[in-house]
């Protein structure tokens, strides 16, 4: 039955119904509390309310009250014709470093598994790195520390190759391990031959240059303009150089030029400022394009990344871009990466990068280092004498019961990726050394595992009684596509009776070694060698030290002892663990 909208009651309920409605559809957002300011950080105007429906005639009054259960549903799934965005805490200081989490390599039984393969690496980011922590007045977290990249920061007294033919000697040391009794350690050492600079290739650079917002700090663009400033005073008019940068979008702001027009090349470079976001990849696509316009196939030509590897924009999934530079690396275009600042540092990619596009991985965290990399090492770090270097060690079962490899986690290759030359691997660069130590248990030493009650027992093969184990080495020469092979046994006559006997070489790898595994925490070292002695080995093996990187490690070793694991908080007392609560007596108890 239908009300009879022409009594006095009836239309008087309708208006009232009306009025309602209109003063409920012309609310403002101003009539809600507004929520609380956030300092640094701006938040979108609120949308504007939708505009007051029309007066409401009483057949659709009467139509909506038929309706109201079903309007009803609706609002309670969104909870409102439109919602505001709630507030959100304030953004603070977030450390958003990111290292590729890896396991200490473990202890192999040689009876089982006698074949340890693995790639060479002559980066020294994690080095630096460590270095940025230590100074900060903590300890670094546990995956920035590869101690290979800690041993081959330094520079070795290796001798040099008899000649080119062989672009890098071959150096071995078994010497009694200073932490751990009855165990020795094998330390291997290869040293590439120098290039003088009238004998080098011309260069084909193109500078890919980081500017994107989360570069402004005096550590990352400001130190990059300078760090770059000492490179380009090295070139010539031989070489060409070109910068392309990405923000939140990418550009070349320099076309290849030669290397003597240094005005307009510093120019270019001090123009720089940062802000956008970080558009990496569409970078990387830009810098190869131009990379590959000015290819020269008697240059070396290669991609310099400077940035702190916080890709956000476009294409940022690690596998994609590695699989972009692995594809790029076919045509004779290197990529190296080079970074700087902290706080959004992205090792684990750059890390990815660097080996997948035959090029070395650098951290700069100061002018020194910059003078570093860029000058004193600046061929080691751009002409390659050996490609895809892989080392393979053979323990004799006989001599050698178990053994490890200290470092190189992330390096590790199959057994049969050694005589494989399809698989990729490091490079040496002129001037370069490469170290690495294995620690072993001989036959009858104090062994991690137990002898097997029902091994087979194995007969040495005839004329290797004398052997601890078999060296091979498979390298690649400059663009040629076969690898050549070196051999040579690990034999008693490369051992001392002492530590202290070894050369210095191996010694301050020895030292350096032991001060990577305490960083890591590694669990192979003897409860009572810590700080003091890698402090006390260090000091017995500094030798030449002409620009004090060595004095400077038996610094930081001594910061390591007294460093705790977490910086301090910058502002005391915030964010501290509030004091406990007085307890409450439990119910029913008298």
């Amino acid at each position: 039955m239908l009300l009879n909208s022409h009594t006095p009651l009836t239309r008087a309920a309708l208006l009232a119904c009306a009025l309602v409605l209109s003063a409920c559809a012309a609310q403002t957002p101003s009539d809600a509390p507004e929520p609380t300011p956030i300092p640094g950080r701006s938040d979108p105007a609120p949308s504007p309310p939708p505009p007051p429906p029309p007066p409401v005639t009483a057949q659709e009054m009467q139509d909506g009250l038929a309706a109201r259960p079903q309007m009803r549903a609706a609002m309670g799934a969104s909870g409102a014709p439109y919602a505001q965005t709630a507030p959100q805490p304030a953004p603070g200081t977030v450390d958003r470093d990111n290292y590729e989490d890896f396991d200490t390599n473990p202890i192999h039984i040689v009876a089982d598994d006698p074949v340890s393969t693995f790639s060479i690496d002559v980066d020294t980011a994690s080095y630096t790195n460590v270095r940025r922590f230590l100074n900060q007045g903590r300890l670094p977290p546990r995956d920035a520390v590869r101690t290979e990249e800690l041993i081959n920061y330094f520079r070795y007294d290796y001798p040099l190759p008899a000649n080119r033919e062989q672009p890098f000697s071959t150096n071995v040391t078994v010497a009694p391990s200073p932490w751990a009794e009855g165990r020795q350690l094998v330390h291997i050492g290869l040293q590439g031959y120098n290039i003088v600079p009238r004998e080098r290739p011309p260069l084909n650079l193109v500078l890919l240059l980081d500017v994107s917002g989360s570069m402004n700090a005096p550590n990352k663009l400001p130190l990059l303009q300078q760090s770059f400033r000492m490179m380009i005073d090295q070139l010539t008019a031989r070489d060409r150089v070109a910068i392309v940068v990405y923000a939140g979008a990418a550009g070349t702001v320099l076309e290849p030029t030669p290397g003597n027009e240094r005005a307009r090349i510093l120019a270019a470079l001090d123009a720089l400022r940062p802000g956008g976001s970080t558009a990496g990849a569409e970078g990387l696509r830009q810098a190869y394009a131009l990379a590959e316009q000015n290819f020269n196939q008697s240059a070396v030509n290669r991609i310099i990344i400077g940035t702190d590897g916080d890709f956000n924009v476009g294409i940022n999934n690690p596998d994609q871009l590695q699989d972009f530079v692995e594809r790029k690396r076919e045509t004779g275009i290197y990529l190296s990466v080079y970074g700087f600042g902290g706080g959004n540092y992205n090792d684990a990619l750059m890390q990815r990068l660097a080996q997948n596009g035959n090029g070395v991985a650098v951290y700069i965290d100061t002018l020194n280092e910059a003078r570093r990399v860029l000058r004193d090492e600046f061929a080691s770090n751009l002409f390659t004498i050996a490609e895809d270097v892989k080392i393979q060690v053979e323990f004799n079962p006989a001599r050698v019961a178990e053994y490890r490899l200290i470092g190189y986690e992330t390096r590790m290759l199959r057994r049969e990726d050694f005589n494989n030359d399809a698989v990729d691997a490091g490079e040496i660069g002129a001037g370069h050394s490469v170290t690495a130590i294995y620690e072993i248990t001989p036959v009858g030493g104090p062994t991690f595992t137990e002898p097997l009650r029902y091994g087979p027992q194995r007969a040495a093969p005839t004329g290797t009684a004398g052997e601890l184990a078999f060296l091979r080495i498979r390298y690649k020469a400059p663009g040629e596509e076969r690898s050549r092979l070196i051999e040579r046994p690990i034999t008693q006559a490369d051992a001392v009776s002492d530590i202290a006997r070894a050369n210095e070489s191996t010694r301050w790898a020895t030292a350096v070694a032991a001060y990577g595994q305490l960083l890591r925490n590694d669990p192979y070292m003897a409860q009572g060698y810590g700080w003091d002695q890698v402090a006390a080995l260090a000091q017995g093996a500094r030798g030449r030290d002409e620009f004090g990187w060595r004095a400077e490690f038996v610094q930081l070793v001594r910061a390591a002892a007294a460093a705790p694991p977490l910086a301090p908080l910058e502002q005391p007392g915030t964010g501290e663990r509030p004091p406990p609560r007085p307890r409450m007596p439990a119910t029913g108890s008298h």
